[in-house]
Formats: C-alpha cells, sequence, structure tokens
C-alpha cells in the first residue's frame, strides 16, 4: 500500500497518484507547480502555509488506502 509521510518532499507526494492533487489544493496549497514544492517537504510547505499537516497527512492516506 502507497502511504504518504511528512518528510517526502510535496513533489514526490504528487507523483504517488493523481488525486493527491485535489486534497492539497483544497487545503489551501495553491502553488503545487512552483519551485518549492520540489524542495520542500510536506511538512515544510504546511508551515509556510499555516496548515496542520498531520491533518493534510491523514487525508492524503485515507485517499490513498481507496487505491
Amino acid at each position: 500500500m502507497m502511504q504518504a509521510t511528512k518528510d517526502m518532499r510535496v513533489s514526490e507526494v504528487l507523483d504517488l497518484d493523481p488525486g493527491v492533487f485535489p486534497i492539497l489544493m483544497r487545503s489551501g496549497m495553491h502553488c503545487l507547480g512552483c519551485p518549492s514544492s520540489q524542495l520542500e517537504t510536506l511538512e515544510e510547505a504546511c508551515e509556510v502555509h499555516g496548515l496542520d499537516y498531520e491533518e493534510i497527512l491523514n487525508n492524503i492516506n485515507e485517499y490513498l488506502k481507496t487505491k
């Protein structure tokens, strides 16, 4: 089973499944194509955007469980 972690770069999380993209967009992470998404971990990106990484990570992994 695929699973995202807080230490994965945003680009790696997006590579897991295309369905992750809308989850991140709905959470307020609208710059998924920016260069930072290639370098920042999910935890770092959430911090920059003032988001709770645990909530977003749970949403992503719940989605991935359905795959």
